[in-house]
């Protein structure tokens, strides 16, 4: 279910997907609340495009880091592109 920033209070969140358009982002928020995911969203700036690269905003979802490989594992066999796990040490 959608929670809000409080609701995770000092626990570190990983995002897990880029909502890129607004039906897709609508679409993955129904499916992670109908499953019971408790996760967070919010918009945020990426860049896009290959030839002529722009900055885009993108609804970004997070969830709790602990929960963030069975997160990706449950986007990914529902056939979204999960966003891939951060690497120790690359700021996240």
């Amino acid at each position: 279910m959608r929670q809000d920033g409080e609701f995770f209070e000092d626990r570190e969140l990983d995002l897990i997907y880029i909502g890129k358009r607004l039906a897709e982002a609508q679409a993955l928020e129904e499916l992670l609340t109908e499953a019971g995911w408790d996760y967070y969203v919010e918009p945020d700036e990426y860049r896009g495009g290959f030839l002529f690269a722009t900055q885009r905003t993108g609804a970004f979802f997070y969830v709790l880091i602990e929960r963030a490989p069975e997160a990706r594992e449950f986007l990914t066999t529902r056939g979204y592109k999960a966003q891939a796990a951060l690497a120790k040490g690359d700021g996240g």
